[in-house]
């Protein structure tokens, strides 16, 4: 007989703010997350000071998850690799419950760049333009800096499209492409 663990409390915490930040915004109250992850307000308490510090190891969790996804073909050309970001937003866009960055829309919402989670939030968005710019020396793009902001720039602005359009886009990936030429990769 198999016998199935409940995750734990944390756990659960931080995949209800995943779930719940997302799809409904940060102003979500205790309550609602607490009746989502299926723990008491007590025990939210004894795993986190408030529901700001749930909210920012959420994005913690999230933006190592994304960044070690990142990784999964450490022998692909970095001209592939940086598409491969892109063709995985595409992917993303076009399922029903995609709302966009996550990090963008925390930091949006919030208001507030001093918030710790619009810190960690923009945490976020150097390490994907680290990503870019590491891509881009490997390959030998003529200004690699810029490259890696320029495409951090259309990732974010491919998200917004497919959020406001309601769906994905190829352009993105084509954008990307010149982008990628104009330096030389």
């Amino acid at each position: 007989m198999t016998t199935t663990t409940k995750a734990k409390p944390r756990e659960r915490l931080l995949a209800a703010a995943e779930e719940l930040f997302y799809r409904e915004g940060v102003h979500i109250g205790v309550d609602r997350l607490c009746e989502v992850a299926q723990v008491s307000k007590r025990s939210m308490y004894q795993h986190f000071g408030s529901k700001d510090e749930v909210l920012v190891e959420m994005l913690k969790s999230r933006a190592s998850h994304v960044m070690a996804g990142l990784d999964t073909a450490p022998d692909a050309l970095p001209r592939d690799r940086i598409l491969t970001v892109f063709d995985s937003l595409h992917a993303q866009a076009l399922t029903p419950d995609f709302f966009g960055c996550p990090f963008v829309s925390v930091a949006t919402e919030l208001k507030d760049r001093e918030h710790p989670a619009s810190v960690a939030a923009r945490r976020y968005k150097l390490e994907l333009t680290a990503f870019f710019e590491e891509q881009a020396k490997l390959a030998g793009a003529a200004d690699p800096e810029v490259l890696a902001v320029q495409l951090t720039m259309m990732f974010d602005g491919a998200g917004a499209f497919s959020v406001v359009r309601g769906g994905a886009s190829p352009a993105a990936r084509t954008a990307v492409e010149a982008l990628l030429a104009s330096q030389g990769i």
